[in-house]
């Protein structure tokens, strides 16, 4: 299985086997840094949501927020702990809604905080509204 992640020195997308990736063994195709799975939320575009979201081999939890939003503020901490908790078994990526409309578009957000989990490219859960990390881990048990 392959994954697409980021490199935490330079930013550059990379793809690498996921065993690879757990293991330490990846790097960098750019910088040639050692790669490793992401153990808290990243941030995407819709120049990346394609790599980052619908072609990624692991479950990934897509947060669609807005800076002005005090819920989606509120959540960005549950979600650092989430993705810290899950590494390697579910990626945490957060899309701006504001910013990049294009990929948010064909889910039909109509409020935020909305988590959505994609498997396989296909959404297979909606978790709307901010909630304390045990809601949002039971919300999504089983899933991943």
């Amino acid at each position: 299985m392959m994954e697409t992640v980021r490199c935490s020195s330079c930013g550059a997308p990379n793809r690498a086997p996921l065993n690879s990736l757990a293991g330490g063994h990846a790097r960098c195709g750019k910088c040639k840094q050692t790669l490793s799975l992401p153990d808290r939320p990243i941030d995407t575009s819709d120049k990346l949501f394609q790599a980052d979201v619908l072609e990624s081999d692991l479950p990934v939890l897509v947060d669609f927020w807005a800076d002005w939003c005090g819920p989606c503020k509120m959540m960005a901490p549950v979600l650092d702990q989430f993705a810290a908790r899950h590494a390697g078994k579910v990626k945490v990526v957060k899309l701006n809604t504001e910013k990049f409309p294009h990929s948010a578009a064909p889910y039909r957000i109509r409020s935020i905080p909305n988590m959505l989990l994609f498997k396989n490219g296909q959404v297979v859960k909606s978790v709307v509204g901010a909630m304390p990390l045990p809601r949002l881990e039971n919300e999504l048990s089983g899933m991943f």
